[in-house]
């Protein structure tokens, strides 16, 4: 009764209003008697008119900027993905997206379609909008920034730092003398050229490094620590001077550009002794709850908006002043974490592709068409590396470092990365550079910090040092290690479990590794420790509960699959185990098998093989990463397919061909150690017909005959794979189900998949 009564409602509102608006058109009509009406009136005409239309609506400069936008992001995420590809950081790759469309490349072959894309007259939205990028990126650096960090290892850190930033300035400066006269801009003395080489040349990108770090491996050790303290030093260090330096270049002198200077020690007190505290309260506050609200980030913004808007009216530049509240921010994890997560991926994702066009919108490489302009460039490069790398790396030797250590200091201090660029267009902004020195300049930054991981690999090699750190517990000599790797927490305890079960019987012959790895991207340096030990919280108290001890390894990568392999042999593992299911890695172990898992969890999707086209067995059981890390790991590679694995007290174990014997010691393990009821698929009747196998299984009869069965193929059936809980294959047999579409896949419970 109540739907009629909804529908009749709608009839009469719908129609009478709709013939209410019908007869207004009509008497509408009446009032243009009299009027020139111009209207087209053949259908050409009207084609015509709809394709002007459309043509001016694509010129319009909202329309324009959200093409250019949408361009530069694909190109950035594009030649990102390539450079992290061959292990360089993805920021070098943005950067060349943005070179690329500028006038070094896409301007130079395709220069129409160039202006079209990037008119002289759409520039100007284009740089504000990657200036608030740049404000956002500068704020979430700041909050990277562990202050407590500087107080604890400061000594050591701070001269090394301090030296890494006068040499390279020192030399940035003689440098300048000698390039002055051809190459600075008319009107600018030699103080504002000189002191912006010499900034430019002593800047050091803190992201970059602290994600090489992280992905080396090297964040927990005493060389970790101290790079990562140098580079903090250092990007404090290096902004103040750029502050004073942005304000003697607008004072136009020295004594001038004390009264800028004046007013920002000001408002640095004023930000360290007023709103620092005003903010820490307001963290206080509301730092717990677990949703912090919209009223509480808008305070913090504002606050941000403010402290740009500040330092840009004082002339110390707006990034200064994100950076600054960037720092000041309360030193509590979750709220910090909270507005990383809100504007980090705004910023680097969407606006800072934009930053790194606009840069190579100046960025004319066509400018250095001489090969004397070539080598004033390779000075440039020569004098940057020398100041740099052997600047840090001679501070690091003379404060106590070995000679391996102040070497890889010096080539972590070396990479200039995004920073650099901010400096330089600051230079550019200011005037302080032309175009060519711009350009030399930027293709300084790319090689510097291009060359940080070949140097890594070079000073690794030299000195014959593993890069894989693995803890000392794992090289004690155990009969049987098994290392586990795990994204999800869940999935970790249920590989834990399954590992447990292998190994629980002899606890002093054995050895378990728990081992979570994290894309680099998604870590801060501030917050390493306590992100690590909260992925590792539910692990160890699974432990605990198995009354099974563990070690763990903690590391943020690049390249999850080639660590894995990395880890597994360094560390003389027996037993590699993987998950899927929701997942190992979030995002990263994906495809076929995690596709089949998703299926199998729902057999109404398994059915719709035998009903239709789609279903489970379509394509290649495995995509691409899976591949990868099968094909790189030697040591022998369990993959979980996980359905909430409580217990491993029934195991129903598939032997389809002679190459499946190997499964029968994983067998014996579980009924030895775990004290588990095993059930063996004897699919093509092996027991009679191959020697190997028989003996293999009398052996296993003789040791726990009343612990494991052996039957065929047609026993199983729904009832009997609801009673086990756990079903191991190998690799090559998993593969051949998939391909045969095997229907009693579908009520399986876990499965453990394993190449030996």
């Amino acid at each position: 009764m109540r739907n009629l009564k909804n529908t009749l409602f709608y009839l009469v509102i719908t129609g009478g209003f709709g013939y209410l608006m019908y007869w207004i058109i009509g008497q509408g009509k009446l009032l243009e008697v009299g009027r020139k009406i111009v209207s087209p009136t053949s259908a050409d005409s009207q084609w015509i008119q709809f394709l002007s239309s459309l043509f001016h609506n694509l010129q319009h400069p909202l329309a324009l900027l959200l093409f250019q936008i949408i361009t530069i992001v694909l190109v950035a995420r594009i030649f990102g993905w390539i450079f992290r590809k061959i292990g360089q950081p993805s920021v070098i790759g943005e950067i060349i997206a943005g070179i690329v469309l500028g006038p070094s490349l896409f301007g130079l072959y395709f220069p129409d379609m160039k202006e079209a894309l990037f008119p002289a007259a759409s520039l100007g939205n284009l740089q504000m909008l990657s200036q608030v990028g740049l404000i956002l990126f500068m704020f979430v650096i700041g909050m990277e920034l562990d202050l407590k960090v500087l107080k604890n290892k400061a000594n050591d850190a701070v001269v090394i730092s301090h030296a890494s930033i006068v040499i390279p300035f020192a030399l940035g400066m003689g440098l300048s003398y000698f390039i002055y006269h051809q190459f600075a801009p008319a009107g600018v003395e030699f103080l504002s050229f000189g002191l912006f080489m010499g900034i430019a040349m002593s800047i050091t990108a803190f992201p970059v490094l602290a994600r090489i770090v992280q992905e080396r491996g090297i964040h927990k050790t005493r060389l970790g620590t101290i790079v990562i303290t140098c580079a903090a030093a250092d990007d404090i260090t290096a902004w103040c001077i750029l502050a004073a330096v942005i304000a003697i270049v607008k004072a136009g002198s020295f004594v001038s550009s004390l009264y800028i200077i004046g007013l920002a020690i000001l408002y640095v007190l004023a930000m360290l002794f007023v709103v620092k505290p005003f903010l820490k309260r307001i963290g206080d506050l509301y730092g717990k709850k677990d949703n912090i609200k919209k009223s509480v980030v808008a305070i913090f913004l504002l606050t941000l908006i403010v402290s740009a808007y500040v330092t840009e009216i004082i002339g110390i530049h707006a990034l200064f002043g994100a950076f600054m509240m960037g720092a000041i921010m309360p030193d509590i994890s979750k709220f910090r974490n909270v507005f990383i997560e809100k504007v980090e991926d705004v910023s680097v994702i969407l606006l800072l592709p934009l930053f790194f066009v606009f840069t190579g919108l100046r960025t004319e490489i066509g400018l250095i068409n001489e090969p004397y302009l070539w080598k004033v460039t390779g000075c440039i490069i020569a004098v940057a590396v020398v100041g740099k790398f052997f600047g840090s790396a001679l501070a690091a030797k003379f404060v106590g470092q070995s000679w391996r250590d102040s070497l890889t200091i010096g080539a972590l201090m070396n990479t200039r990365g995004l920073m650099e660029l901010v400096v330089l267009n600051i230079g550019y902004e200011l005037g302080v550079l032309s175009p060519q020195v711009f350009t030399m300049m930027v293709i300084m930054a790319l090689v510097t910090t291009f060359m940080t991981g070949p140097a890594l690999d070079i000073i690794n090699y030299i000195f014959k040092t593993k890069s894989v750190i693995i803890p000392s517990e794992v090289k004690k000599n155990s009969r049987f290690k098994i290392l586990i790797s795990f994204g999800n927490n869940e999935k970790g305890k249920s590989l834990l479990r399954l590992a447990n079960s292998l190994v629980k019987g002899q606890p002093e012959a054995s050895n378990i590794t728990a081992m979570h790895l994290t894309m680099s991207d998604d870590m801060h340096a501030y917050n390493i420790e306590e992100y690590e030990k909260e992925t590792f919280e539910p692990i160890v108290k699974e432990s605990k509960k198995l009354n099974q001890e563990i070690t763990t390894i903690f590391k943020a990568t690049g390249d999850i699959e080639t660590d894995i392999a990395d880890v597994a042999l360094e560390g003389k593992y027996d037993l590699v185990l993987v998950g899927l299911g929701k997942s190992i890695f979030e995002g990263t172990i994906l495809g076929k098998v995690l596709g089949f898992t998703s299926r199998i969890i729902n057999p109404d999707r398994l059915l719709d093989k035998f009903k239709g086209k789609e279903g489970l067995f379509e394509n290649s059981p495995f995509d691409e990463r899976t591949r990868l890390i099968i094909s790189k790991t030697k040591t022998p590679l369990g993959i979980l397919i996980d359905k909430d694995l409580q217990k491993v007290s029934k195991v129903f174990v598939g032997i389809y061909s002679v190459g499946d014997v190997f499964l029968i010691d994983y067998a014996q393990k579980l009924m030895q150690n775990n004290n588990a009821q095993v059930t063996i698929l004897d699919n093509n009747d092996h027991t009679k017909n191959n020697f190997l196998i028989q003996n293999s299984l009398e052996a296993l009869e003789q040791k726990h005959g009343d612990k494991f069965d052996v039957f065929q193929p047609k026993q199983i059936n729904k009832p009997f794979l609801a009673e086990q809980d756990l079903v191991i294959f190998s690799l090559e047999t998993w593969k051949k189900l998939v391909d045969d579409e095997v229907s009693w896949l579908q009520d399986v419970p876990s499965v453990l998949i394993v190449k030996p």
